[in-house]
């Protein structure tokens, strides 16, 4: 059973349901969680919020947030995550933030840096990590990441 069809199985049996907000991989997360049939029953709506302005207006991330730690920061992910999940009322939202390049890098936040956030009812957690290869290969492999994420939670989470 893949990750996908695993996370699928446990968020229907469980009635529980996921939402998305994205920024650097544009919807390719919610595109790969309704990829399966019946996704209807645990996925509702997602959040492509690749400005900062959209990040501000559609999850109420904090300007200053963006300002002081920038777009891609845990702090921003966080927020994104904490937004997607009260706008939805879902169990769990998960949140991407980052720089997938070729262009945008900085020293702090080099291209391949990628931020994610995880809030469920009870918390909200952030991580980042590196990825190596082209703008569609960074894309591809934080939604791959994302999903791994989720799958670590469903396993060692109570049902």
């Amino acid at each position: 059973m893949t990750k996908l069809e695993y996370i699928a199985k446990e968020l229907t049996a469980r009635r529980q349901t996921i939402t998305t907000a994205e920024s650097c991989t544009g919807g390719l997360l919610a595109a790969e969680l309704t990829s399966i049939a019946g996704s209807s029953a645990y996925f509702q709506r997602g959040f492509i919020t690749y400005s900062n302005q959209s990040k501000t207006q559609m999850l109420t991330v904090n300007a200053n947030t963006i300002r002081h730690y920038g777009a891609v920061s845990e702090e921003t992910a966080r927020e994104m995550a904490l937004g997607a999940l009260v706008a939805t009322r879902n169990d769990y939202a998960l949140s991407i933030t980052g720089v997938a390049g070729p262009d945008g890098g900085t020293e702090k936040s080099p291209v391949g840096t990628v931020w994610f956030g995880f809030a469920t009812k009870q918390r909200i957690w952030a991580k980042m990590h590196r990825f190596e290869g082209d703008r569609n290969q960074i894309r591809h492999q934080a939604v791959q990441y994302a999903l791994a994420i989720l799958e670590h939670y469903l396993k060692t989470s109570e049902k």
